[in-house]
C-alpha cells in the first residue's frame, strides 16, 4: 500500500511543482501584485473562480468516493481514491491557471489555490480518513 501512496504523492508533487513553476516564471510576481486588487463588477467573476474551484473539486472528490464499495479492502479502494484525488487537483490547478492567464492582477487568489493544493498532500492517515468517512 505504501508504494501506491508514494505514487500518488509523486503525482501530487508534480501537479504542485508544475503550477508553482508556472506562477514563478509567468506570474511576474512582485509585492504590488500580491496586494488585493480593486474589485469592480467586471472583475467580480475572477473572485469567484477560487470559490467555485474549491466547491467543485470537493464535490467531485466526494462523489467519486461515494461510488466505492465499503466492503472492499483499503488497497482495493486506492485506484478510485487516486482517480478522485487527481480530479480534485486538476480542477484546482485549472482554476489557478485560469486566474494566471485571464486576470494576472488576481495572482494572489491563484497563490491561495496553490497553498490549498499543497495542503491536500496525500498521506496514509488522510487517505484512511477519507475512505472511512465515506464507508
Amino acid at each position: 500500500m505504501t508504494e501506491k501512496i508514494k505514487t500518488l504523492q509523486i503525482i501530487h508533487l508534480a501537479v504542485c511543482a508544475g503550477t508553482i513553476v508556472a506562477y514563478f516564471f509567468l506570474g511576474e510576481l512582485s509585492v504590488e501584485k500580491l496586494n488585493i486588487p480593486h474589485i469592480d463588477s467586471s472583475s467580480l467573476v475572477y473572485v469567484f473562480i477560487p470559490v467555485l474551484a474549491f466547491v467543485l473539486s470537493t464535490f467531485l472528490f466526494k462523489s467519486q468516493l461515494k461510488q466505492i464499495d465499503p466492503k472492499l479492502k483499503t488497497e482495493d479502494k486506492l485506484p478510485i481514491y487516486q482517480t478522485a484525488s487527481i480530479m480534485r487537483w486538476a480542477v484546482l490547478e485549472g482554476a489557478a491557471f485560469l486566474i494566471l492567464f485571464l486576470k494576472p492582477d488576481f495572482v494572489l487568489f491563484g497563490i491561495l489555490i496553490i497553498i490549498y493544493l499543497i495542503f491536500l498532500r496525500p498521506t496514509e492517515e488522510r487517505i484512511n480518513n477519507d475512505l472511512n468517512e465515506n464507508s
